[in-house]
């Protein structure tokens, strides 16, 4: 099933505005200076597969409900994170809430729950919120283990 769901993403090298889709081949890339955009995504149990397990670069999945304080907090993190690694991971939102088959397929215990997948496989799981430079180095220190 595509998915014709995008957003609206402000290139970070130079500032034009570009519309990036849920799901796509390859990674987003800014139609004006061609520097990587930040992937940001929601999904859910109907296209979970076709957004994030089907993406060529690292998917960073936020588990996440509107009832949880913390998951608010680490929204914005989590967001600055996409940005700051543009071109190696993807962001994909997901509300447990509103797709509870997605919150059972991954054991979510807790919120906000963030996963790293690699091709559909789980590389690394944390629970909690945290800072952005905490959140990246978690990032960037399961990405080492796989390259």
């Amino acid at each position: 099933m595509a998915t014709s769901r995008s957003r609206t993403i402000d290139c970070d090298q130079c500032g034009r505005k570009n519309r990036v889709p849920a799901a796509a081949e390859g990674t987003p890339r800014c139609g004006n200076c061609h520097s990587p955009l930040a992937w940001i995504a929601d999904a859910g149990d109907r296209d979970f597969a076709e957004i994030a397990e089907q993406a060529k670069p690292y998917v960073l999945v936020d588990l996440w409900a509107t009832w949880c304080g913390p998951c608010r907090m680490v929204s914005p993190a989590l967001e600055q994170v996409a940005h700051q690694l543009a071109g190696q991971v993807k962001l994909v939102k997901v509300d447990i809430d509103q797709n509870p088959r997605l919150a059972q397929h991954f054991q979510v215990q807790a919120v906000p729950t963030l996963l790293l997948l690699d091709k559909g496989e789980v590389i690394s799981r944390t629970t909690g919120a945290a800072p952005a430079p905490a959140l990246r180095q978690w990032v960037e220190e399961s990405l080492a283990v796989r390259r």
